[in-house]
Parts: structure tokens; sequence; C-alpha cells
């Protein structure tokens, strides 16, 4: 204790000998340092933008060196750093990716650890280049699965523990819902990604052909499409339009089924008013075969290719973060997505966290045992989906039959591929 009054007297002695040695100096501000700013660009709606904001504040919260800034995407401008590209945007991103700088490289370069080959494979095998490195970050990643109301089964007298497995016993349970008086039996969202790109490689059929040509008027979509015009005509199936709004339908209890994207199960187990049940995507059992697998799809962050070696390094700092094992899980649970990290994959399969995650393990259960991947997706080209969308409400409207349908929409898109295919030829 008094060697410790010694120590304290001595320093305050020398602290006023230092001061009375000489005047006082003006002391001056430290300078600040300005820190990166990172544009994250995007073309998200209100609603999805909201759900990033808190994973960018956490972010700029934790440190002041790098600040991340979300901006809306505005058409022709040049990438900014952080490019976020939803599914329907993957084809044009991936036909411009000179315009992108590879994760791997990025990584490298700003020195910071990454080891893509622990990322989920099923996810990452789409954001591959030919080299193996990995073009961009599988950020938000779902398969289409098939959701029911269980209160509204029950009163139909229909278990809901065993959910139709085949699009024909779909069929068989969709009527016994419409007897029992229900106005909506079934409805999807996102019908191109769910009825062509999913049905079909589900199924086992074709999207393209060897060289790239779309081919998915094949007997096996002509049969499914045929099938959902028959229960459109018959007020089995309703369409709500191209993209999610069948999600709220069957949210309000609107709808007894719907096929949807895996992630919606998060949102869906919170809703105290609405008992869903989740299970695999129904599937054709007169295909030999069938079921094959689904196919994951998504948002993807890609990085830009014009970046100074601070912004490389920012970029690499964000990527880190969100590849944290938090963030993760909060990503998993939030969104309901497909987890990127082993971390991720262990929570998501944990006894604690099984019934939030029922859609997960449905998810995990189409995408096992994979196949080669369709070299083309028409859910993913803007131009071609917007095509094939027109041509199934016109099937669905009875203005043509599902063979002519899709022989138009193969038609069609083929031409806008080839149109793609010529404009880039005239850029080399």
């Amino acid at each position: 204790m008094k060697l410790f009054k010694i120590v304290m007297v001595i320093a305050s002695l020398f602290a006023i000998n230092s001061a009375n040695a000489a005047p006082q100096r003006a002391v001056l501000p430290s300078k600040v340092k300005t820190p990166v700013i990172i544009e994250f660009s995007h073309a998200l709606d209100e609603i999805r933008a909201e759900r990033v904001e808190p994973l960018i504040e956490q972010f700029n919260a934790q440190q002041k060196e790098v600040q991340v800034k979300l901006v809306r995407r505005v058409e022709g401008e040049a990438p900014k750093q952080l490019n976020l590209a939803t599914r329907e945007e993957h084809a044009r991103f991936i036909s411009q990716r000179a315009r992108f700088k590879p994760l791997n490289e990025v990584m490298k370069e700003a020195k910071e650890p990454f080891d893509a080959s622990r990322l989920s494979p099923e996810l990452k095998e789409s954001l591959l280049d030919a080299k193996g490195q990995l073009m961009a970050l599988p950020v938000a990643f779902s398969t289409p699965v098939l959701y029911i109301n269980k209160a509204v089964f029950r009163k139909a007298g229909l278990d809901p523990e065993t959910p139709p497995k085949t699009w024909l016993e779909m069929q068989n349970v969709a009527g016994q819902l419409m007897d029992a008086g229900v106005r909506c039996p079934f409805t999807t969202s996102w019908p191109v990604w769910v009825f062509i790109d999913n049905v079909s490689v589900w199924s086992g059929a074709d999207l393209s052909d060897a060289k790239g040509n779309l081919s998915f008027n094949g007997l096996t979509q002509v049969k499914h499409i045929a099938m959902m015009s028959s229960w459109y005509k018959a007020k089995i199936f309703h369409s709500f339009g191209r993209a999610d709004e069948a999600d709220r339908r069957f949210a309000q209890g609107e709808c007894a089924m719907l096929t949807s994207t895996s992630s919606l199960f998060a949102s869906l187990s919170e809703n105290q008013t609405l008992d869903a049940g989740v299970s695999s995507l129904p599937y054709h059992d007169d295909v030999s075969g069938a079921p094959k697998n689904t196919l994951a799809d998504g948002a993807s962050l890609w990085v830009g290719s014009s970046l100074k070696p601070a912004e490389t390094r920012g970029v690499a700092k964000f990527v880190t973060y969100v590849l944290g094992p938090e963030v993760q899980i909060k990503l998993t649970m939030a969104g309901g997505y497909l987890p990127i990290t082993p971390v991720a994959r262990a929570a998501a399969s944990s006894k604690l966290l099984k019934a939030n995650f029922a859609g997960l393990r449905v998810a995990y259960g189409q995408l096992r045992g994979r196949s080669a991947l369709p070299r083309v997706r028409p859910a993913q080209i803007e131009a071609v989906r917007k095509i094939v969308d027109e041509e199934l409400e016109a099937v669905w409207a009875n203005k043509k039959p599902a063979k002519e349908g899709l022989d138009q929409a193969v038609l069609r898109g083929n031409a806008i591929l080839r149109s793609y295919s010529l404009a880039k030829a005239k850029t080399l």
C-alpha cells in the first residue's frame, strides 16, 4: 500500500514539474481518418430493402474504417463496389461478368482469409466460372416447396400430416378442398421458376439442348402445363400474377395450398393466425426416375471490377462479416435462406431450432443427389421469363393450348437468346 502511494506521489510531482517546465502548447485535434465508403447497389422492393438495412447498420456500427451505404441500382450505371443480383437478374450478371471481379480474387488481393471450398456446394455451383473460381457470394438462396394450411385441411376432413406428394394426389386433394367450400385450393408464386425451371429439373426433363437452345416444350412440360390449365378452368388453381402475390394470399388464409420459395417458411411460422405445413414440391410419378432434384436460386453478391485498393479491403471485410457465424445464423433464422457455411448449416440442423427450420430440411432433401445443372434457366433471364409468363397467361385464359403456348415461349425465347449472342459478338 505504501509503495502504491509513493508511486502516485512521484507521478503527480512529475506531472506538476512537467507543466511548470515549459509553457502549455495548444493541443491540436487528431486527424480523423475518413472512412472508406462502399456502395451496395440493389434493385429490391421496399420491403426486401428494409430487411437488408439492419445487416448493413450492424456492420457500420462495429467499426468506422469502412462504411457501407445501401443505394438503389439505376439502369445503365456502372457496377458499384457491391452489387446484389436477384434470381431474375442472375443471367444478366453472368453475361456481363467482365464488369465484375471474382470473389476469390477480391479476398486474395485484400489478404482476407477465405476458403470457398467450405461453402455449400449446392449454392455456389451456379456461380463458378470456367476456372472454378467463385464469381459471387450466394447470400439468399432457396428452392420451391409446397405449403399447406393445416386448419383448412382438417376442416375438409384431410390429414395435414400427409400432404400430397405427387401432382395427381394434389389434384385429388384440391378437388376435396373445393367440395368442402374452399374457394382457392391451390396457387403458386413465381410460375416460371416453379412450373418451368423446377418442375422440369425435378422430373429430369431438359430446359435446353446441348447448344444452349431452349427446349422446355417437351412431353413432361406440356403435360404439366396442360394439367395446370385444366385446374385453372376447374377453379382449383388460381393465379395471382408473375411474382409473389400468392404468398400474401396464402398467408392470409385465402388459399389452402401454395408452391413457393422455401425461405417463406420463416415468416409463415411467425404468423399467429396461420398453421402452415411444409412438404416437398410435388412430382409426376409417371415420369421415369422422378423425382430428381430441384434448383437452388436466389440473390448473390457481386463485386465491381474497378476498385481502389482501400475499397477492395473494405469489400473483403464486409464479405468476411457476412460469412461470420453470428450473421449467418441471423440470416438463416430471419430470412429462412439456405445456410452458406458449416456453422449455419449446423445451427439449422440442431434440435433446438428444429421447429423453425422445417422448410430448410425439406429444401435440403430436394437438393440431394444432384444431377448436372441446366445450362440455361428461363426464370433467370428477365426477357425470357416475361415471354414465358405471357404464354402461360394465354394458356390459363384458354387462348392457347399448352403445347402451342410452350412452343411459342421456346421460339420467342430462343430469338431473345440469339439477339443477346449477336450483341455480345459485336462488342468483341
